[in-house]
């Protein structure tokens, strides 16, 4: 008689680093679950490049433009549960629609509203990672502590033919971009920074961190390799992977080299480590820093970002003590 194959879905729609978080859960689904069961992938067009490599994932699901699209094609899978790492109107619309025995995942919204808003800290100091496993306590699946994964399709000899500059260089990665504007560090503290270094600093960046980029190249261009704009999001991790280390702002190129178990010099502005979001290796010993302006009454002023400083000060970034990261970088 043949067992019936058990059918599992995950749900997270985005963003890079979120999707990369939930890496360990979609490895312990597969390793530690009855062999024949299924791993089913369900994220937003354009973020599937980061699962289209992973091999933990039976099948992978794009969010359609119409929702009604997409959940007559979760309910037509007969899923036996739902893992909703998300956890937004969305996802639960999905799941009240679907009829599936669903887990969710606490975001702990209210108190992180009440962290930035009124600055009352009842937030638990696990990591985001451990707490996705608390999702799926139930059906016996627990961390193995392997830390994340990042499977990338670009290899080092295509990084080396594309830019033959960096083979047999010792050089430091800087991710100078960010999601919002509060989350980043101004030119003049990225030039004092870079300053310093004993490296050579390859800039990676999207279109839109091109003309800080630009700015940093022309002032220090002894320092730098400005790679901006350049290179897609594997060709980018694969620069990584290359590197001593990467310097990086709140990114999900922190996580990418945290999965790459590459150290990482975090700079954090309006969002805090306290958030459970840092660098994540499981049990590797793994060099990793978190720089951040101590005891700014205003900060976190939000989960996520501002366009800029509503205090008008920027003291989470402008107060950032630069002579120690040049010396922590320089001890790569």
């Amino acid at each position: 008689m043949q067992t019936r194959v058990m059918k599992i879905v995950v749900i997270r729609l985005s963003s890079i680093g979120d999707i990369v978080l939930t890496s360990p859960i979609i490895r312990c689904l597969k390793n530690q679950l009855p062999p024949n069961s299924e791993i089913h992938y369900l994220t937003k067009p354009g973020f599937n490049i980061l699962l289209n490599e992973n091999p933990y994932i039976d099948k992978l699901w794009l969010l359609k433009p119409n929702l009604n699209d997409t959940i007559a094609e979760i309910k037509s899978q007969k899923f036996d549960y739902i893992i909703d790492l998300h956890n937004n109107l969305r996802t639960m619309i999905i799941k009240k629609r679907c009829g599936v025995k669903a887990f969710s995942f606490d975001k702990l919204n209210f108190k992180k509203f009440i962290l930035t808003h009124f600055k009352i800290n009842h937030l638990p100091s696990t990591h985001i990672v451990d707490r996705y496993f608390k999702t799926v306590k139930s059906i016996g699946v627990v961390n193995d502590n392997k830390g994340l994964d990042y499977f990338n399709p670009a290899s080092v000899n295509d990084i080396f033919n594309k830019y033959e500059v960096l083979k047999n260089l010792d050089f430091v990665a800087m991710a100078i971009g960010g999601q919002h504007s509060t989350k980043k560090l101004p030119a003049t503290q990225l030039i004092e920074i870079l300053s310093s270094s004993n490296f050579k600093v390859v800039l990676l960046g999207g279109k839109e961190d091109v003309g800080i980029a630009n700015v940093l190249e022309f002032s220090i261009p002894d320092k730098v390799i400005n790679l901006v704009g350049r290179l897609t999001l594997h060709e980018s991790a694969g620069v990584v992977a290359l590197s001593k280390g990467l310097v990086t702002h709140d990114t999900g190129m922190m996580h990418i080299a945290a999965a790459l178990k590459k150290p990482v010099i975090a700079i954090w502005g309006n969002t805090i480590p306290g958030f459970g979001m840092t660098a994540y290796y499981g049990n590797y010993s793994i060099f990793n820093k978190n720089f951040e302006v101590q005891n700014l009454k205003c900060r976190p002023c939000s989960k996520i970002g501002f366009d800029k400083c509503p205090k008008g000060h920027f003291d989470c970034m402008n107060l950032q003590n630069t002579q120690s990261i040049s010396e922590t970088l320089n001890n790569l």
